[in-house]
């Protein structure tokens, strides 16, 4: 497996994780779907106000030691410079808003919530996750940015576990991605929401059918 902004997954490592979801999936009729996405917004805002941060401590550094750069009295082309310099600082700043670790830094805790939020819930309906015949699916998201895992329960689900219940499932996962396993973390997210599950939403001998794809869902 390789960490980057693109997350390489060995055959070996997606095995694991569909196994994980068979596994789980056989004492509930509801049905697991993991997946794991690079990053769940673009936070355009970071970028702005990083470049505008630049961009004043640039001005404000360039006016404190004016009398340095300016021996000779103020012209147009003082001006100039300065406007220059606090124009490119703004774009080095815009360009250090789209690196990770700026981004975490500067996004607010609930800001990064709602974008992992709106994005599991627009990937429960783009892989048709609710498509089940008695609604029992449910999203493990997995976002990398962000580092958060949000799972998202169909309706059917919805009120049979307590909002604690659900946080255990992600605790889970969360326990092992501290450490940098990534599969491990999600794998144990999936047996986690197996447990949950079977208690439930238990499976009916000889009426629990397949009904959603096992594998992985990696998107950018």
């Amino acid at each position: 497996m390789e960490i980057g902004k693109k997350l390489e997954l060995t055959a070996e490592e997606r095995e694991r994780i569909r196994f994980a979801v068979q596994a789980a999936e056989q004492r509930t009729k509801a049905e697991i779907v993991p997946m794991i996405v690079t990053r769940s917004g673009l936070y355009r805002e970071v970028r702005h106000w990083v470049g505008l941060g630049l961009a004043l401590l640039v001005l404000t550094i360039l006016l404190t030691i004016e009398s340095y750069w300016l021996p000779w009295g103020w012209h147009a082309s003082n001006a100039a410079w300065l406007l220059l310099s606090t124009l490119i600082a703004y774009g080095c700043g815009v360009w250090l808003g789209t690196l990770w670790p700026v981004i975490r830094l500067c996004a607010s805790a609930e800001r990064v919530r709602r974008k992992v939020q709106l994005r599991a819930e627009r990937a429960f309906s783009q892989h048709a996750v609710s498509q089940t015949r008695e609604r029992t699916g449910v999203l493990i998201l997995l976002s990398i940015l962000e580092r958060q895992i949000y799972v998202l329960p169909d309706r059917s689900l919805d009120g049979l576990a307590s909002t604690d219940q659900w946080a255990q499932v992600v605790q889970a996962a969360v326990d092992r991605l501290q450490c940098g396993d990534i599969v491990d973390g999600l794998c144990q997210g999936i047996e986690r929401c197996g447990l949950l599950l079977a208690d439930i939403c238990p499976g009916s001998p000889g009426d629990n059918p397949n009904e959603l794809p096992d594998e992985l869902i990696q998107e950018p």
